[in-house]
């Protein structure tokens, strides 16, 4: 047994198959890969890395179990896909997911792949352990698939709790020792027990907050943006291939892109935290239909037409339009009066907080400081944007100048 000290679960007791997985290369990689990415350059603290949070959900993968009455083979199985279900993690987390996914057809390495070979796989034949069942489990799949990957899965109880000690944001905090007690097994759905309709509320919110305070920052995704147009056009210059980015850590990945002739100025700026600034931040309804539902070419059509009417180098302007709202977590079962209910059916807090999301959503324009009026007037024109373009610097600087002034 190995006893590791930890930031956010005080001492964490690894034996078994994890033991023996803990120092195979796969595991060890994570070390070079930040758990939130660029987030950093908000909060400089945030610098913990997937290897932490992969500790941290094995940890409480190991309470469910034990509170479950789960033990033996079908333990260790969890064990370990608890520990590896970040393996196939491509550098800064999942900011680059999109990209390769668009070369390689997957948004990460296979897993089913990494776990088969090399040492991951011989340390799992050694434990009795079938590579593919601890990959299904890593996917979701089965009756404990949804420990590791659903709902109430304990990777979102871990890196809630980890991101917001990280950062100092307090928001995060939740109760995950209850909600690791509190797991049952009902017709073989992961619920939360009688009485815990708050507990799922608390990881609704929490979650909810999070994300515009950390996740979704004004310059958190001003500087992913930046870095999935710099990791784009060291793909575009041949020196590195696609599967070949997918398995870079953060290091390697910030080392090509310095070494790389077209990607050396992006580099520079993330480098040196001279980043490109809001030109437009609009509502999801002040945009028209259509381009939120753009495709990748689409985006780099608007981004091209906006830099023209501007009279500016097309590399100055990034379009960055996010997904519509999603709440996954309302769908967290529990039950109540002895049935098994869906937590956005049950509690009202389920449509204030997705109302919130939709009020908090921006599609972002961003330039180089000084291009930043002359693009957003023109992105306004282009994208059809139902804001007055004269307002568009007041948006930028007056609406968020509060938040920014603490956290930018």
């Amino acid at each position: 047994m190995k006893i590791i000290k930890d930031s956010v679960h005080d001492h964490i007791a690894v034996d078994g198959v994890a033991r023996d997985l803990l120092d195979t290369p796969a595991v060890q990689r994570l070390r070079g890969i930040k758990q939130l990415g660029t987030v950093s350059l908000v909060y400089p603290s945030a610098n913990h890395t997937r290897f932490e949070h992969s500790l941290g959900v094995y940890h409480l993968a190991c309470e469910a179990l034990d509170g479950l009455g789960v033990g033996g083979v079908e333990a260790e199985r969890v064990q370990a896909a608890a520990l590896l279900h970040d393996v196939g993690h491509g550098p800064f987390s999942h900011n680059l997911e999109a990209l390769t996914h668009r070369h390689t057809g997957r948004y990460h390495d296979d897993v089913h792949g990494l776990l088969a070979s090399g040492r991951v796989g011989e340390v799992l034949r050694e434990h009795g352990l079938d590579p593919a069942d601890v990959a299904d489990l890593v996917a979701g799949e089965g009756r404990f698939g949804q420990l590791v990957s659903g709902e109430l899965d304990v990777d979102r109880m871990d890196y809630l709790v980890r991101d917001a000690h990280h950062t100092g944001v307090p928001y995060g905090t939740i109760d995950h020792g209850r909600l690791v007690r509190e797991l049952r097994f009902v017709d073989g759905e992961l619920v939360l027990g009688e009485g815990n309709v708050q507990t799922a509320e608390s990881l609704l919110v929490a979650r909810a907050l999070m994300n515009p305070t950390v996740y979704s920052h004004s310059v958190a995704r001003i500087s992913k943006a930046m870095l999935r147009r710099a990791a784009e056009r060291l793909l575009e210059s041949d020196d590195v291939d696609a599967e070949t980015l997918q398995r870079m850590d953060d290091h390697d990945l910030i080392v090509a892109l310095r070494s790389t002739a077209a990607t050396e100025a992006f580099s520079r700026r993330l480098d040196h935290r001279d980043l490109y600034k809001r030109a437009v931040w609009a509502e999801i309804d002040d945009v028209p239909g259509g381009i939120i539902e753009a495709d990748h070419e689409s985006i780099r059509e608007f981004e091209r037409e906006i830099a023209a009417e501007a009279d500016v180098d097309a590399e100055s302007v990034i379009l960055d339009v996010p997904g519509r709202p999603s709440m996954t977590e309302s769908t967290t079962r529990v039950m109540v009066n002895g049935e098994i209910r869906r937590l956005g059916h049950q509690s009202p807090l389920v449509d204030a907080l997705r109302s919130a999301q939709y009020s908090q959503w921006r599609l972002g324009v961003y330039s180089p400081a000084p291009a930043r009026d002359r693009v957003g007037r023109a992105a306004v024109d282009v994208l059809g944007l139902d804001i007055d373009g004269s307002l568009v610097s007041e948006v930028r600087d007056g609406l968020y100048a509060t938040l920014d002034q603490f956290v930018d």
